[in-house]
């Protein structure tokens, strides 16, 4: 009788080891210098945190997370990077730290994994999520051009990508456009372009139609 009882508790000990999630935590808040503008000559203040899997900090990260699904969240991630000359012997190393683009973090395998965003840039891009969407705005190759955009998680094709102007001069941060507005019951997100003037789109599922008075016409992959 003791050695069956053992036996289970060794093989219940298993089960639930093998079933228990990886932990998943957010550090403390703590302010760090981003240098922006056209030379890198400002500075502005950067609120980061490490994010913990397993007790083990694996990424930093700015700004809240937005819960996808009980089980998944996405989160932007920060980085530093070195800053170094070649042939200079900084002690200690040069580090300057960047805003990043977009992850995607299990709760119980505590995967994280990048999200791949077309011409997401990462100095002039804002976000905002609803549902498994995210709309900014994009930047062109070039440099030159900003889009809007709406991206579902776990699809390489945008749901919507439509021109909406130049880029503003400035060479400020999240300057492509002000952050898209999203409605429900329809699914509804607002673009706003340099004029003032606002485009809104239905998305329905992996496809939009345009709403606004001005445009008649409907898109789809």
């Amino acid at each position: 009788m003791l050695r069956r009882i053992l036996i289970f508790c060794l093989l219940s000990g298993n089960t639930l080891a093998v079933s228990r999630p990886h932990e998943v935590i957010f550090g403390k808040w703590m302010t760090v210098q981003w240098l922006v503008g056209a030379n890198e000559t400002q500075t502005q203040n950067l609120k980061v945190r490490a994010l913990f899997v397993a007790g083990r900090a694996k990424e930093f990260t700015i700004g809240p997370p937005h819960e996808v699904t009980d089980r998944l969240f996405v989160v932007r991630r920060a980085f530093r990077v070195n800053d170094a000359l070649p042939g200079e012997n900084a002690t200690p190393l040069r580090w300057r730290w960047q805003r990043g683009g977009w992850l995607l973090v299990d709760r119980v395998t505590g995967r994280i994994s990048a999200i791949t965003l077309p011409d997401f840039d990462s100095y002039y891009s804002s976000g905002s999520w609803y549902r498994d969407y995210l709309a900014y705005c994009g930047v062109s190759e070039d440099g030159r051009k900003i889009s809007a955009l709406v991206v579902e998680l776990g699809r390489r094709k945008p749901v919507l990508k439509q021109p909406l102007h130049d880029l503003p001069a400035g060479d400020l941060p999240d300057s492509g456009c002000s952050p898209p507005e999203w409605q429900r019951q329809p699914a509804r997100v607002t673009f706003w372009q340099a004029n003032g003037q606002k485009l809104t789109y239905n998305i329905l599922g992996h496809a939009f139609d345009v709403v606004n008075d001005n445009y008649e016409e409907e898109g789809t992959e």
